[in-house]
């Protein structure tokens, strides 16, 4: 079997569809990566949530798929939207990498004082448990965001751990606790999408990693629940079916938190329920305040 690899073009993107095509060649499937751009990676200087926001590094690579272009799409799954076009599946979840945030810095924390990031989740977390600090905005690829703090526009930039590792960077700074400051839905995971036909969704089930899908899958449930996609505040993380879960407000200063054992994903998606009902205040907040409508 021959399969064309459809993925983003940057550093990280091609790393990871490297790993992919690495797996599926020790299956003897032979590849080719197919380079994709998507709205994210061409409008680098505006927030997310302006430009569409959870869906924008994925709906190109959808759009190949759909239009046979490519045979499959490798992403960073915590990309992927909750709403999913009809006849496209994740066929397999890759063993779960770091899923904790990294601070990237050649400073002490105490003389960190302006730290990069565009990510509300980020933002909110460093406000809470960070005091006298200011959050600047920061996009771009690895090295574009690596760029900006060597030229001297931060203090410390964050980023994900898992991120560095696939790009094999060891970096000056220091790892957050993922228990603490809970990372976004499915952080630290690649996920292989492809058309829902049993010839590739077969092989690429033998790169599947059973615990990694029942973790992520947890997680996604409370996240199709919530609904407060990238938007709000929102941390959600779960290992070996212990899942903690937490929104927060803008500004990091209230916060709804919850943590349970779960068992099925009918519990995950009651756990979601109840994360939304006791966290809306919170999520209708932020939607009024970045200017977006919610139902």
């Amino acid at each position: 079997m021959h399969l064309k690899i459809g993925t983003r073009s940057s550093m990280l993107a091609r790393a990871q569809a490297e790993k992919v095509a690495g797996l599926l060649e020790k299956e003897g499937v032979t590849t080719e990566l197919v380079f994709i751009s998507t709205v994210g990676d061409e409008k680098t200087g505006v927030p997310l949530h302006e430009i569409g926001g959870q869906g924008v590094f994925v709906r190109a690579l959808d759009d190949a798929l759909i239009n046979r272009e490519i045979d499959i799409a490798v992403h960073s799954m915590k990309d992927i939207p909750a709403e999913r076009p009809e006849g496209l599946t994740t066929s397999a979840i890759l063993k779960r990498d770091s899923p904790a945030d990294y601070v990237v810095t050649e400073k002490d924390h105490d003389a960190i004082r302006v730290i990069g990031t565009s990510s509300t989740r980020r933002t909110a977390q460093l406000k809470r448990n960070w005091s006298g600090i200011s959050i600047l905005p920061l996009r771009g690829n690895v090295d574009t965001r690596l760029g900006k703090l060597k030229a001297g526009e931060y203090d410390a930039i964050v980023l994900a751990e898992a991120g560095l590792q696939r790009l094999s960077l060891s970096l000056p700074g220091f790892r957050l606790d993922p228990t603490i400051h809970v990372p976004s839905t499915n952080q630290g995971t690649i996920a292989v999408v492809s058309r829902n036909e049993p010839p590739v969704r077969g092989i690429l089930a033998t790169i599947d990693d059973e615990i990694t899908r029942t973790d992520t899958l947890i997680e996604r449930a409370v996240m199709e629940e919530i609904g407060g996609g990238c938007y709000t505040p929102l941390g959600i993380f779960c290992k070996d079916r212990h899942l903690i879960t937490e929104v927060l407000s803008l500004e990091g200063d209230r916060v709804f938190r919850l943590e349970q054992k779960i068992s099925d994903l009918d519990q995950a998606h009651a756990f979601g329920t109840e994360i939304r009902k006791g966290g809306r205040e919170l999520i209708d907040e932020a939607y009024l305040r970045l200017g977006l409508s919610h139902d």
